[in-house]
């Protein structure tokens, strides 16, 4: 009867969140790179950048908050 109950963090599903958005926005970032929509800005590519950062704030995240076993 001496169980352990395991939290875990919300900061892990935030940074899954981000590193999956992340993904997806990457990922059209990258397939709209030869054929950018006609905006005016569209030659510096926000969604690769933006794609590219949240991928690497959400595999922080993940990294720092999952969790880990206690035996």
């Amino acid at each position: 009867m001496s169980e352990k109950h395991h939290i875990i963090p919300v900061w892990f599903f935030v940074g899954l969140l981000l590193l999956t958005y992340g993904a997806l926005i990457l990922v059209s970032g990258i397939a709209e790179w030869k054929d950018p929509p006609p905006t005016v800005l569209a030659k510096l590519h926000a969604p690769v950048w933006w794609g590219s950062l949240m991928v690497m704030l959400g595999a922080g995240y993940v990294a720092a908050f999952r969790p880990r076993r206690n035996a």
